[in-house]
């Protein structure tokens, strides 16, 4: 007989989720509205056969009509949008190959939006999202 103690060991998983941030050629960053009206980067569950880098290139295509290219990861960090519900966040810094186009917003979203550098740190959003576009524009000013 096994007690409670001796009951194999289950790591806990989350989903991971591949986000991306992209800048248009004013240098202002792509937003989306959730349903929580949170602003948010683009980008999804990782699923299926994709890479993290592939993934997060459908997902800016799917939800803002752009087509970006995945470049550097950015950071990583636990992100628990409802209380008890934990999600792995993955950033990349990604660019656009149309951004002169406004972007679209699927279903998935309620607005899409372009926002200056100076304009993020005031908007309704999760500080991870704010670190890795700070992190972007870091890298983009030492190009």
């Amino acid at each position: 007989m096994t007690g409670p103690s001796e009951l194999p060991y289950v790591p806990p998983t989350f989903p991971i989720s591949i986000k991306g941030v992209v800048l248009d050629p004013q240098q202002r960053v792509l937003l989306l509205k959730n349903e929580r009206q949170e602003w948010e980067l683009p980008g999804g569950k990782l699923e299926g056969l994709e890479t993290p880098e592939q993934r997060v290139e459908t997902e800016i295509r799917e939800e803002s009509g752009w087509t970006a290219t995945a470049g550097p990861l950015l950071d990583v960090w636990m992100y628990e949008p409802i209380p008890g519900r934990k999600v792995f966040i993955v950033a990349y810094g990604c660019t656009a190959t149309d951004a002169h186009r406004p972007p679209v917003v699927s279903h998935e979203h309620k607005e899409a939006a372009l926002f200056h550098r100076d304009e993020v740190h005031d908007l309704v959003m999760p500080q991870g999202y704010k670190d890795s576009i700070a992190r972007w524009y870091e890298l983009q000013d030492r190009a």
